[in-house]
C-alpha cells in the first residue's frame, strides 16, 4: 500500500516479487499458524524471565548466571529480527519459518535437561537465534499475502505481539511455578508450535529456493551486524548488574558494539542487496513510526514492569497474584485490536489523531499511577489497566499503518528488518532505561528519608522495623516517579505528532 500524501520514488528492484494477494482460508490458517508462533516465541522470553528465580531453584544456579541465561537468548533473538527477512526470501518464507519454529521447540524441549550451565546457555542463545527470526515473517506474510482492504487487521495481528503477548507472561509464569514445575516454563511451546506448524505447512504457498542469492550475499554486513547487535543487547541487559561504564566489559560491550553498528550502517549503504536499506530512512512517515514506536514501547514495557514490581517488592505478591491486573489489559486485546483497525481503516479517519488519543490515553494511565502509595493493593492497579486496554492499540497500530503505507509493497522485508529490529532494541533498550532509572531514584529517596529522619528518637526506637519502612518508602516513591517519567514520554510523542508525520489514508476505504 502507499501513501497518498508522500510522493516516493521507482523502487529498485526487489529481491522477492510481490505475490497476489488473494484472501482464501489457507492464507488466513497460515497467518494464524504464524501469528501462534510468534506469540509463542515472545511468551517463552517472558515466562522464562519472570519465572527466573524458580529455573535458578530448580537448575542451582546463581544469579549472576541466571542473567546471563536471559542476556544471551534476548541478544541472539534480537539480531537474528534483522537478517531473517533475507533467509526467507534466500529459503522461501514457507520453508525457513517451518524450519524456525522447529528448532525453537526442539531446543525449548530439550533445555530442562541441559547436563551443566554451560550447556543451558548454548541452548538458549540457539533458540533466542530460532524465536527471533519468527516476528518478521508475521509481517511479511501480512504485507505480502492479504488483500488491501483487510490488510490493516493483518496488522493488527503483528500488533498482538506488542500489546497482548506481554501481559501474557507474568499469568503463565505463575501459574506453571505454582502449580505444575519450573520445567514447564520451557516446555509450554511445544503443543502450540506443534499447532503452528501444521497451519504454516497447509496455509502458506510454496516458493522456489533462490540460492543464487548467496552468490551476491552481503558477508561484510553479517559479520559486522550481528555481534555489533549482540554486544548491544547484552551490554544494555547487564550495565544496571555491573554498574554501567564502571565496568570494563560493560564499556567493551557497549563501545565496540557502537563502533562496529557505525561500520555496519556505513556498509549497508553501498550494498546492492541489504540487510537494511537505509535510503529508506529518508520516508518520513517511516522514520516517524520508527522513532515512535521505540518510545511507545518504552512506555508499554514499563506499565507492565512497574505494578508487577511495585506489588511483588512492597506487598510480596507472587507473580499469580499479580496475574489478574495483566490478564486485564491483555486479554480485551483481542476485542479492542481489530476495533483500533476497523476504525482506522475508515477513509474520514485520520490515524494520526487515533494515535494521538491512544497515547493520551497512556498518559494518563501513568499520572494516576504516579498517585500510588503504600496502601494500594492489586485492586488500585484496575482503573489503569482499563485505559491501557484501548491506549495500547491505538498507540501502536497507527504506527504500522504510517510505516507500511507509506513504502513500495516491494520493499516489504525490508520494511520488516526494520520495524522488527526496532521494536526489539526498543524492549532491550527500555528495560534498560526502567533499570537505571529505578537504581537511581531509590538511591536518591533511601538518602533523602535517612537525611530527613536525622537523629529522631524514632531510629533508636525501632532501628531494623524502621530501616524496612524506609526501604518500602523508597520503593513507593521510585514507583511513583517512573510513572511520571513514562508519561512525560508519551506527552512528548504526542508534541511530535503535530510537526513530523504526514496523512496516511488507509489502502482501501471499506464501503
Amino acid at each position: 500500500m502507499t501513501s497518498l500524501t508522500v510522493t516516493m520514488p521507482v523502487a529498485a528492484p526487489s529481491p522477492v516479487a510481490a505475490a497476489p494477494a488473494v484472501l482464501g482460508p489457507r492464507i488466513i490458517i497460515g497467518l494464524v499458524g504464524v501469528l501462534l508462533a510468534v506469540l509463542v516465541s515472545g511468551l517463552n522470553e517472558m515466562v522464562t524471565k519472570v519465572a527466573l528465580a524458580d529455573i535458578r531453584g530448580g537448575l542451582s544456579i546463581g544469579y549472576d548466571e541466571g542473567t546471563w541465561l536471559v542476556a544471551s537468548y534476548t541478544a541472539t533473538s534480537v539480531a537474528a529480527m534483522a537478517f531473517a527477512p533475507w533467509c526467507a526470501v534466500t529459503f522461501s518464507l514457507r520453508r525457513f519459518t517451518l524450519c524456525a519454529i522447529g528448532v525453537f521447540t526442539l531446543l525449548g524441549v530439550v533445555s530442562p535437561f541441559a547436563p551443566n550451565y554451560e550447556s543451558l546457555l548454548l541452548l538458549r542463545t540457539l533458540q533466542g537465534l530460532a524465536g527471533g527470526a519468527l516476528p518478521p515473517m508475521l509481517m511479511t506474510v501480512a504485507l505480502r499475502f492479504l488483500p488491501a482492504n483487510v490488510k490493516l487487521y493483518g496488522l493488527a495481528g503483528y500488533a498482538l505481539t506488542a500489546t497482548f503477548g506481554p501481559g501474557l507472561g507474568t499469568p503463565l509464569a505463575g501459574f506453571w511455578t505454582e502449580y505444575v514445575g519450573w520445567q514447564w516454563t520451557f516446555w509450554q511451546i511445544v503443543a502450540p508450535c506443534l499447532i503452528a506448524m501444521v497451519a504454516v505447512a497447509y496455509g502458506l504457498p510454496q516458493d522456489p529456493l533462490r540460492l543464487e542469492r548467496f552468490k551476491a550475499f552481503n558477508w561484510r554486513g553479517l559479520l559486522l551486524g550481528f555481534p555489533a547487535i549482540c554486544m548491544l543487547v547484552i551490554g544494555i541487559l547487564q550495565g544496571n548488574r555491573l554498574d554501567w561504564f564502571e565496568s570494563d566489559l560493560i564499556c567493551a560491550l557497549l563501545g565496540g558494539g557502537l563502533l562496529l553498528l557505525l561500520a555496519f550502517l556505513i556498509n549497508e549503504w553501498s550494498q546492492p542487496i541489504p540487510f537494511f536499506k537505509l535510503q529508506m530512512l529518508g520516508i518520513r512517515n517511516l522514520s516517524f513510526a520508527l522513532m515512535t514506536l521505540a518510545g511507545v514501547l518504552v512506555v508499554l514495557q514499563a506499565v507492565v514492569i512497574i505494578p508487577s514490581g511495585y506489588l511483588a517488592q512492597v506487598q510480596g505478591y507472587r507473580p499469580l497474584q499479580t496475574a489478574p491486573i495483566m490478564l486485564l489489559a491483555a486479554l480485551p486485546q483481542l476485542i479492542a485490536l481489530p476495533l483500533v483497525a476497523a476504525l482506522c481503516n475508515l477513509r474520514w479517519v485520520d490515524c494520526r489523531w487515533v494515535l494521538g488519543i491512544g497515547l493520551g490515553m497512556l498518559a494518563l494511565s501513568c499520572i494516576g499511577g504516579s498517585q500510588l502509595t503504600s496502601m494500594w493493593i492489586r485492586d488500585d492497579f484496575y482503573v489503569l489497566q482499563w485505559l491501557q486496554i484501548f491506549g495500547q492499540p491505538m498507540a501502536v497500530l497507527p504506527l504500522l499503518m504510517l510505516s507500511t503505507g507509506s513504502i513500495h509493497p516491494m520493499e516489504g522485508p525490508f520494511a520488516s528488518s526494520w520495524f522488527n529490529t526496532v521494536k526489539g532494541l526498543a524492549a532491550v533498550i527500555a528495560t534498560g532505561v526502567i533499570e537505571a532509572l529505578t537504581t537511581a531514584r531509590l538511591h536518591f529517596h533511601s538518602t533523602m528519608l535517612v537525611d530527613n529522619l536525622g537523629n529522631s528518637p524514632l531510629a533508636e526506637r525501632d532501628s531494623a522495623g524502621l530501616a524496612h519502612r524506609l526501604h518500602e518508602q523508597a520503593l513507593v516513591l521510585t514507583s511513583s516517579d517512573l510513572y511520571l517519567c513514562m508519561a512525560g514520554v508519551a506527552v512528548a510523542l504526542i508534541l511530535l505528532i503535530f510537526w513530523l508525520p504526514t496523512r496516511i489514508y488507509p489502502p482501501r476505504a471499506p464501503t
